[in-house]
């Protein structure tokens, strides 16, 4: 059984929007470094995007620009699709990250190629925007997309800060969009940073 069962619709058009949904359940095996909180397991990428995508809903009031809520979302859904491919990248992993943007590019022209060409580059249009972290909804999306695995942190006793030996500098340079989007939150973001700091979760 699998994919190899799909009855055709007869739809070419149609066809290509169900085998792009049953390729990006592979989203539920791309596992992250984030624990979940009750400490059980890695979480995975549709968790991690589903996460990001509930919390853009509730935390816009503290962003500095009014955001469109419903592209938000759809940014939050789709920015990690790519990894089907190109795999997770820490955000900490200097070496990993250096090859990123080629890696994701290649996974993107593979990927959205499977859809019908419109749609395709939609998703793909998304995917860019959220990446260049230019415009309004953008960079809220990713201060969601980096408010998570902080927050994971902070109640997992810094899990994948430790594992990795991530220092003050590093985790501030990551969550400098937070402080420039949204300077309410990051107010405890920093505070949270210093009891890391006292916590021995992370470096100075």
């Amino acid at each position: 059984m699998g994919i190899q069962e799909f009855l055709s619709s007869g739809d070419e058009r149609l066809d290509r929007r169900f085998l792009f949904t049953a390729e990006i359940d592979q989203m539920t095996s791309v596992l992250r470094r984030t624990l979940l909180l009750d400490k059980s397991r890695r979480e995975n990428d549709a968790e991690h995007s589903w996460h990001i995508a509930v919390m853009a809903m509730l935390f816009s009031e503290y962003a500095t620009e009014l955001v469109d809520i419903g592209r938000v979302v759809q940014m939050c859904v789709v920015h990690d699709l790519v990894e089907i491919y190109a795999g997770d990248t820490f955000a900490y992993d200097a070496v990993g990250n250096a090859d990123k943007e080629a890696r994701e590019k290649k996974a993107a022209d593979k990927l959205f190629a499977m859809l019908p060409e419109e749609q395709g580059r939609m998703i793909r249009s998304m995917w860019e925007e959220f990446d260049a972290m230019e415009t309004a909804d953008a960079k809220y999306a990713a201060c969601m997309d980096r408010l998570q695995p902080f927050y994971h942190n902070t109640l997992t006793d810094g899990h994948t800060w430790v594992e990795s030996g991530t220092n003050r500098a590093a985790v501030e340079k990551r969550m400098a969009v937070i402080k420039e989007f949204m300077p309410r939150v990051y107010v405890w973001v920093a505070a949270n940073i210093d009891h890391a700091i006292e916590a021995g979760w992370l470096k100075p």
